[in-house]
């Protein structure tokens, strides 16, 4: 049987790339054999593992100085390529080096300076973006979108039949119909002419549009959601379930929050502590291949909009059947664990229950009850109480655990959008991070570690939550702003060293500026069918089990854990299926995340921008948080708002940057800028359609 490993088995014993017939001849393949081995090396090709060279030869991409992975583009015309396989370095792609590719396209990438891991990309395997957003820009007989994406570095040419209504200047959705190529220009097709926004609200719904985040769930998955709601499953009848009903559990969440994944419970051992982490079945409703697992596949996880959520599963399952609501009873998948005095876990059992949880609280609540000891809080749960002080303490414990191991301890704020009634911002504040949310996070950690070395240790394949070293390149740029600010003294740092490091700026002025360089230092987490451990958490194994509602790999990941628990020992044929789709998902999903990152984070933005438009001429007090060739980020104090100001704009000199200490420095005046220094700000200017916020200087 010919199968993808015999291929790769077959290719690390060869010395160089090789025909088709070359491969039927040496491999000895009957004409059956040669078919099944053609179609495997058409998916191989697909997916980047084998590269199909111009003159017709296959060969593996490690040996052809090759690397798959996804590219992220920079507005300057540069890029990075991330390779899928963990712990490789990124590949820098300088300008035109690209052949075309767009953020977050899968692609094949040739390292032609080993050194200095520089390249260029040499095929794109798949597109992320179908459509773009843009401005509409005719001049003579040519119509053009200009992408609103900076990194996008083309524009696209629209036919006359292509481009409908849209006139000079508006702002429009062009679906590509041609990607670029060495001898071709895109173009693309208008599909929809954006109105300008009016209000904050519209301009959410504009930023929805120009991501393609999904709108309504495909009647196929509404249908079955609805079918599953009313009682009615494709699973039968339910499997054995541990009753947990008269164990105290409780959900702990924000106020807004409608889909409860997680609920907690706590007693105490005679050597110690007894968690239950209780995580919504999502499993048992979705099985793989549904209506609904197709759509939340291509969702890949819900996305929290400030006046809205865009679900990963239609509301029927993500508020109501499957959200772990109080007094009622809901199926749950329970991760339950012992831990000693010092928080080591020496035991943990995992197994379907049903719940029926005490109370919806609120990481408000609780805080109140255990930090404030706020007697109207303790009264109104007086039974629960004793429950929530033994969390607390378990919490303590496991946390001091983690830190201890070497985990990166960041307290980073973020900001957070109050709306009014009508939906326009009322405020901008630091969103509170306070000792519950620390409850919260320690348990699921526990639970995310506990599965993750249960199915590692099982042998099966798993999908993992990674996080590998930074790239020793980046240390450099840590290394100047710590040692700018008179935070470290030796001549390197090393990852080993940013614990430390951490530590040592506790409740410093420059804390959260270092942070946010470090942090920015740091590849981003994604996910991976190969386990190379997680940097961040200082944790050897990590997946995502505790929001199944929400995010699809933690759901992929249920249902690997039932089949285990269940079948006790997968079949090969098993495995075989399970290796072969886990890598797609894992890029899938990772991908995905980054586009709910980008969503979250430009409606943000947006809203920064209509809160601030009728403050143009204010001044305000604020503080620089980055410094740049070309001028200083400064976030305000009275208003979570961060803005730019521009070298242009500093005219009482000429600036210059220093790249030794970050800062800018006048030639004449020898005034300077650094980082977290207090300065004087005037909003000069909003600008609405870039959504960023102006400022000059006072004084």
């Amino acid at each position: 049987m010919i199968t993808k490993q015999a291929i790769e088995a077959f290719f690390r014993k060869s010395s160089r790339p090789l025909s088709f017939r070359d491969l039927v001849q040496q491999m000895g393949l009957s004409r059956p054999e040669a078919r099944a081995m053609k179609r495997l090396l058409r998916e191989m090709t697909r997916s980047g593992e084998i590269i199909l060279t111009r003159r017709g030869l296959y060969g593996p991409a490690e040996e052809m100085n090759l690397i798959t992975g996804y590219y992220e583009a920079h507005r300057d015309g540069f890029g990075f390529v991330i390779s899928e396989k963990p712990g490789e370095r990124d590949i820098f792609i300088p300008p035109g080096g690209s052949m075309g590719a767009m953020n977050n396209d899968r692609v094949v990438a040739r390292i032609d300076n080993t050194r200095r891991r520089g390249g260029r990309i040499v095929r794109i395997l798949e597109r992320a973006h179908a459509r773009v957003a843009g401005r509409l820009d005719i001049a003579g007989s040519g119509v053009f979108v200009k992408p609103k994406d900076r990194t996008i570095p083309f524009d696209l040419y629209v036919s006359p039949q292509d481009r409908g209504e849209a006139r000079h200047g508006d702002s429009v959705i062009a679906e590509i119909t041609a990607y670029p190529t060495d001898k071709r220009h895109p173009s693309a097709r208008i599909v929809k002419v954006v109105k300008r926004p009016v209000d904050p609200l519209s301009d959410i719904e504009a930023i929805i549009d120009e991501l393609s985040l999904p709108g309504r769930f495909p009647r196929s998955a509404a249908d079955e959601a609805k079918f599953i709601a009313a009682g009615r499953t494709s699973e039968g009848q339910p499997p054995k379930r541990k009753d947990l009903r008269d164990l105290p559990t409780v959900t702990i969440d924000g106020e807004r929050a409608k889909d409860f994944d997680d609920a907690v419970s706590v007693r105490l051992t005679e050597t110690g502590y007894r968690l239950w982490v209780h995580i919504a079945d999502v499993g048992f409703y979705v099985p793989w291949g549904s209506a609904l697992d197709d759509e939340a596949r291509k969702r890949g996880t819900s996305v929290y909009l400030a006046d809205r959520v865009i679900p990963m599963l239609p509301r029927e399952l993500s508020e109501d059947l499957c959200s772990l609501r109080p007094k009622v009873d809901r199926f749950s998948f329970t991760a339950e664990m012992d831990f000693d005095r010092f928080g080591n876990r020496t035991a943990a059992r995992f197994y379907p229950s049903v719940i029926r949880s005490n109370e919806r609280m609120t990481y408000t609540a609780v805080k109140k009850i255990v930090v404030d000891n706020d007697p109207a809080e303790q009264v109104a749960y007086e039974a629960l109480v004793p429950d929530f002080e033994r969390m607390a303490e378990l919490c303590g414990v496991l946390r001091d655990r983690r830190l201890s191991r070497g985990s990166l301890d960041f307290d980073l704020p973020e900001p957070e959008v109050v709306l009014d009634l009508q939906g326009n911002p009322e405020a901008i504040i630091r969103a509170e991070r306070n000792f519950a949310h620390m409850i919260i996070e320690e348990f699921m950690i526990a639970a995310n570690e506990a599965v993750a070395e249960y199915l590692e240790g099982a042998g099966v394949p798993s999908l993992f939550r990674i996080h590998e070293e930074p790239d020793p390149m980046k240390l450099d740029d840590i290394l100047k702003v710590v040692k700018a600010l008179g935070r470290y003294t030796r001549k390197e740092i090393k990852p080993k060293d940013f614990p430390s490091l951490l530590k040592s700026i506790k409740g410093t002025p420059e804390e959260e500026v270092i942070n946010y360089i470090v942090l920015r230092s740091l590849k981003q987490a994604r996910y991976s069918a190969v386990n190379v451990g997680h940097f961040g958490l200082a944790s050897t194994s990590y997946t995502h089990f505790t929001s199944p509602i929400r995010r699809y790999p933690d759901l992929v990941v249920h249902r690997i854990l039932r089949e285990v628990i269940f079948r006790k020992r997968l079949s090969d044929k098993r495995v075989k299926e399970l290796s072969d789709i886990l890598p797609d998902i894992a890029f899938s999903s990772s991908r995905l995340e980054r586009r709910a990152d980008d969503a979250e984070w430009t409606v943000v933005r947006a809203l920064r921008a209509w809160f601030m438009k009728d403050r143009v001429g204010e001044e305000f007090s604020g503080k620089i948080v980055g410094v740049t060739p070309y001028g200083l980020k400064i976030r305000l104090h009275d208003f979570y708002v961060e803005g730019f100001l521009h070298i242009s704009f500093m005219t009482d000199d000429f600036y210059q940057y220093n790249d030794k200490t970050m800062s800018l420095y006048g030639r004449h005046t020898r005034r300077s800028f650094r980082i977290s220094q207090e300065v004087r700000v005037r909003v000069d200017r909003v600008d609405m359609e870039e959504r960023e916020i102006i400022f000059g200087l006072v004084g």
